[in-house]
């Protein structure tokens, strides 16, 4: 059996890159996901937030495009061991997919959690 030959550090974090680009390109939920952090980074930076607020909107953040990115490796894999219509294979999908939609609900309570209130306050309400 040959033994595979390590991959540098830099060749690791290079896949790692290609998975990300290949995630953002072709997903379009991760796309949306994306530009949805991107607002809350800037609206984050416009209020002036804490470094202890910025802490959960990382986390959810993360949590939100990693599982995106497993979903993706979900779907992926199923289609390629499953070409065909399966109600198995479609049910996997979308347990995936509420699992995304989960972290997403989750996220959206921690980013209203930390920005309503100096939101609130920046608005003068």
């Amino acid at each position: 059996m040959e033994r595979h030959r390590k991959q540098s550090l830099r060749q690791s974090f290079c896949h790692a890159l290609e998975g990300l680009a290949y995630v953002v390109r072709y997903e379009r939920n991760a796309r949306i996901h994306l530009a949805v952090a991107l607002l809350v980074i800037a609206l984050g930076f416009w209020l002036g937030l804490e470094p202890g607020q910025w802490a959960p909107l990382a986390v959810a953040i993360a949590l939100v495009f990693a599982g995106e990115m497993l979903n993706t490796v979900v779907e992926l894999t199923i289609d390629m061991i499953t070409p065909h219509h399966n109600a198995h294979a479609k049910h996997i999908k979308d347990v995936a997919a509420g699992a995304i939609l989960v972290n997403a609900l989750a996220a959206v309570v921690i980013g209203l959690l930390v920005l309503g209130p100096p939101l609130l306050r920046k608005l003068g309400l």
